[in-house]
């Protein structure tokens, strides 16, 4: 495959952790032109360059007709569905929608919508939750209930005993009475080709929850993960990528929770180890035999909210000052490189304004930094630096509180200090001539 033989891959909803995840996944690979898709003004749209929004929820009429038309529109090769209820949904319809779903099979996708019917389907293979019938047949306090069809934690509850368990029940009836499970919990990822054999199974600890997502996790080595996965694997058809999570019982036994036929959020611990599995999922739909090379190093993944900007300003030029700002403490600031490179890359010119008291060009250069600029202006004596500020499309970088507010009040121009570099760095604004914007 070629770069002329690109991809074009729409994920759906794309601002969800899974939409996210699938964006690091894809968004760097020659061989992807991703779009995103949301039914609601999510973080998708800060993320994705391409971004359709307003599509109808899954469960609403119309949802199929909606993503055809956008399918038609921008010439949609794969559908990668990022949550649970889109998952089934795209299989249920793989025949009305108008290009190729990535995913498992329907009635994989039904079993694993529903942790009854997943349940029932492993009882007699594997270790799963004992699932009660009702509260007089519990035996063992406390008592686990949680929706038959959900994701994350949303729903669930922990009851101590009989009066709890009654309590929940009033309020939702149709909730499962599940085994409690004390030990520690496990995501074991995992990737399965086209020819249904199992070619990647990683399991991890979910050491941090938030939300039922794990923002903590690290890699875990034991076959029974393995093992697990390979009954899982000879009992449902899976293709692609895919996940299931276990928990230790209180007599240490794992235990199957659920299973998903999909990207799970934090799938991007292996991806850093060298699995990445949305992209493997790709290349396996349009019938390459892959490889997998994981890494042997030891890594752990930790991770908190992401913050993302979307601004009106439009320039043209970037003018920032060297001391204390693109240099600190004799050491390149990263974030501030980032910002320059997304410059150079949207066609948006360089000055370096300072007033350093060496050689700039001596720094420059032992600091790898001397072919950045367009061009250096130095400055010798008090003169103001706005002096030197000859474009009115430009923003000020400077950590200097009295150097921004005599640039703010000579030129009137947006000004920075090195703290809100993050706020120019993959926004929308400054697209220079060679930026596309929302367009193919």
């Amino acid at each position: 495959m070629t770069r002329s033989q690109k991809q074009n891959v729409l994920v759906f909803p794309c601002g969800s952790e899974i939409g996210l995840e699938l964006y690091r996944s894809l968004s760097m690979s020659t061989h992807v032109s991703l779009f995103g898709a949301s039914s609601v003004p999510d973080h998708g749209r800060f993320v994705y360059e391409r971004h359709i929004d307003g599509l109808p929820f899954v469960d609403e009429p119309g949802f199929i007709e909606a993503v055809n038309c956008v399918i038609d529109e921008h010439r949609i090769d794969f559908l990668f569905p990022a949550h649970d209820s889109v998952v089934l949904s795209f299989a249920e319809n793989t025949r009305q929608l108008h290009c190729k779903v990535l995913g498992s099979p329907v009635e994989t996708c039904r079993i694993c919508r529903s942790k009854r019917l997943t349940i029932n389907k492993f009882a007699s293979l594997l270790r799963v939750a004992i699932l009660y019938d009702d509260v007089d047949s519990v035996r063992n306090w406390p008592l686990f209930l949680k929706p038959d069809i959900g994701q994350g934690s949303r729903g669930t509850h922990l009851a101590r005993n009989p009066n709890e368990a009654a309590f929940y029940l009033t309020q939702d009836p149709s909730l499962l009475l599940l085994e409690y499970l004390p030990g520690s919990e496990y995501t074991v990822d995992c990737f399965t080709d086209r020819h249904g054999e199992l070619r990647f199974a990683g399991a991890r600890e979910r050491i941090r929850i938030q939300n039922g997502i794990s923002v903590n996790t690290r890699p875990v080595e034991d076959e029974a993960f393995h093992e697990m996965a390979e009954i899982i694997n000879r009992a449902l058809k899976f293709r692609g990528v895919w996940f299931y999570q276990v928990k230790k019982s209180a007599g240490g036994e794992l235990t199957l929770l659920e299973i998903g036929p999909r990207v799970a959020g934090t799938m991007a611990l292996y991806r850093n180890l060298g699995v990445n599995s949305a992209l493997l999922t790709v290349f396996d739909a349009i019938g390459l035999d892959v490889g997998i090379l994981r890494n042997e190093f030891h890594l752990d993944l930790d991770r908190a909210l992401a913050t993302r900007f979307k601004s009106d300003i439009d320039y043209r030029h970037l003018y920032i000052d060297l001391d204390d700002c693109l240099i600190l403490d004799e050491k390149v600031n990263p974030q501030a490189v980032a910002l320059l490179y997304q410059c150079l890359n949207r066609g948006i010119q360089l000055h370096l304004l300072t007033r350093h008291s060496s050689s700039v060009d001596d720094t420059l250069k032992r600091h790898k930094l001397a072919e950045v600029f367009d061009d250096i202006i130095h400055l010798k004596g008090d003169e103001p630096k706005s002096e030197y500020i000859n474009h009115s499309d430009c923003v000020f970088i400077d950590d200097s509180f009295a150097e921004r507010k005599e640039v703010r009040s000579a030129k009137g121009i947006p000004v920075f200090a090195p703290d809100a570099i993050e706020s120019l760095l993959w926004s929308d604004s400054a697209k220079g001539e060679g930026d596309n914007g929302n367009e193919e």
